[in-house]
């Protein structure tokens, strides 16, 4: 049976149709069974309630978000060895059905991967292990305050997750990995105008939009105009593998305040990545930032106009004003058929309710919440955090990068250090390693830089083929693992036979 259901059918969860404010003690409620759901329903007159069936059931960790901090510490747990009596229920809460490798959502628009690979179903995923997972948006998290300070319960649950459908979670312990969405909100016309690209549904709406162009300009002198805003990793790669798509047919631009590309990428990433960008005539317009993006058709007099560098007069195209940020350099403007925006990020943390001020966790000023080294949130010692949620700063007091490394790292150690609290063990401070850097620049070209060899990148073919594999073996489980091996190989036999069938015909008609 799949662990993935909307309506949930584990004995600790509860509908209530009337949650008007916070926590509150049981009352007298109309209780009707279902199985081993209860659901709890309550006069408008009356406070709304919820209730354990069962006071002797095993510890319940919640894990908002499915991602890899979410994910990846579900998975761990799972693995573990448990005494009987403490082996935990886990249920994972995500708004999407599916989980995201993001890394790998470049070669959607290469064609290299299918949606299936990069994109399984937590179902699916799942189906194997005892974690629950329901698809579900995590409105607000109450927290109790009956904890003592070595983090046991005095009495009843270590707190309550609200979700927008109405359900009421009980928790004994908690795992907040809700992760980040792209900031648009950033200069006018950004939200209305630019293509974000961080989620599955991001990259399908450029490669549709992609596809929309290619059609549209097919057979025309004129090119398809793409501008990049940004040239940290996601630009560069978008850049890249935009670029390779489109060959002869489209011109793109990428935009960055600095006056380098990938200022925090190692040297030899950055190197292969610009001679990548330069052979595939990539323009950079470096040391600007947009100031803002119109369409075009909504600019009324051509003396706005006057300084746009077009090949044809296209209303649907968008107008992006360019401000220099250095010295020497002159305010311009660009067309773009389609605008790209891989500036900024926001965590999804903030955005949950407060209700009587019962979340009080301790944020910082980008909103991730402040944790000690053993990924607790300060302050709360049944409450974990991790990936984009956490604000967590290495030896020297630099805050971690929000990565997909760091989150793989995390969960392990937010797995491991549940274990030890449960068991009553001492806990793990975290301690990332590096572990290098990855990119790719198209279907046949990446950059690999490894931290353990100084020095050493591995580019073009080899690169892509050890930034694969790498990924590969990252992915989740391993009948995931196995169906994406096999499907990778099968495509790499295709092209390779197609290679030599291309090259002999290529010879014999010569001879």
């Amino acid at each position: 049976m799949k662990n993935s259901r909307k309506c949930p059918t584990n004995s600790w969860i509860f509908s209530t149709p009337a949650w008007r404010r916070g926590l509150c003690i049981v009352a007298s409620a109309t209780t009707k069974q279902y199985g081993d759901v209860m659901e709890v329903s309550a006069k408008e007159s009356e406070p709304p309630c919820y209730a354990w069936p069962d006071n002797n059931k095993r510890p319940r960790v919640c894990i908002l978000g499915g991602g890899f901090g979410g994910l990846y510490t579900a998975l761990r747990l799972e693995s573990l060895t448990w005494p009987d009596d403490k082996k935990p229920q886990v249920v994972i809460i995500d708004q999407s059905e599916r989980f995201i490798f993001k890394p790998l959502l470049y070669e959607l628009l290469s064609g290299e991967v299918d949606e299936w690979e990069i994109a399984p179903r937590f179902s699916d995923l799942l189906a194997n292990t005892a974690v629950q997972f329901f698809q579900d948006k995590v409105k607000s998290l109450h927290p109790r305050y009956h904890i003592e300070k070595n983090g046991h319960a005095v009495s009843g649950s270590a707190g309550v997750v609200h979700l927008e459908s109405g359900l009421l979670l009980e928790y004994d312990w908690l795992v907040i990995a809700l992760g980040a969405e792209a900031k648009l909100d950033v200069v006018p016309g950004s939200m209305e105008y630019a293509y974000p690209f961080s989620t599955l549904e991001d990259a399908c709406s450029v490669n549709e939009k992609l596809t929309a162009l290619e059609r549209k300009y097919f057979g025309k002198e004129s090119s398809i105009h793409i501008t990049v805003v940004g040239c940290g990793y996601s630009g560069v790669e978008l850049a890249a593998t935009i670029a390779e798509r489109l060959q002869a047919r489209g011109c793109v631009q990428a935009i960055n305040v600095g006056k380098t590309i990938l200022p925090n990428a190692p040297p030899g990433n950055r190197e292969s990545a610009s001679k990548v960008l330069s052979s595939r005539n990539v323009q950079l317009l470096l040391g600007y930032f947009v100031r803002c993006i119109r369409r075009k058709g909504d600019i009324e007099t051509s003396h706005e106009l006057s300084n746009v560098e077009a090949d044809h007069d296209d209303p649907e195209r968008f107008v992006l004003e360019l401000e220099p940020a250095e010295r020497g350099l002159k305010s311009q403007t660009v067309e773009a058929d389609l605008v790209l925006w891989t500036i900024g990020s926001k965590p999804l943390l903030p955005q949950l309710e407060t209700v009587d001020q019962l979340l009080d966790l301790s944020l910082n000023s980008r909103g991730q919440a402040e944790t000690d080294e053993t990924l607790r949130v300060k302050g709360h010692p049944r409450i974990f955090a991790l990936g984009d949620s956490s604000a967590l700063r290495d030896r020297s007091g630099k805050l971690l990068p929000d990565t997909a490394q760091v989150a793989f790292q995390q969960a392990d150690f937010a797995a491991w250090n549940l274990w030890a609290a449960i068991n009553d063990r001492p806990l793990l401070p975290f301690r990332f390693q590096n572990l290098g850097e990855m990119m790719t620049l198209g279907r046949y070209d990446a950059a690999v830089t490894p931290s353990f060899i100084e020095g050493l990148t591995l580019d073009g073919p080899i690169g892509h083929t050890a930034r694969k594999v790498a990924y590969l073996i990252r992915l989740p489980t391993d009948e995931h693992r196995f169906k994406v091996g096999i499907s990778w190989l099968t495509k790499s036999a295709v092209e390779s036979a197609a290679f030599v069938q291309n090259t002999l015909t290529k010879m014999l008609s010569g001879s």
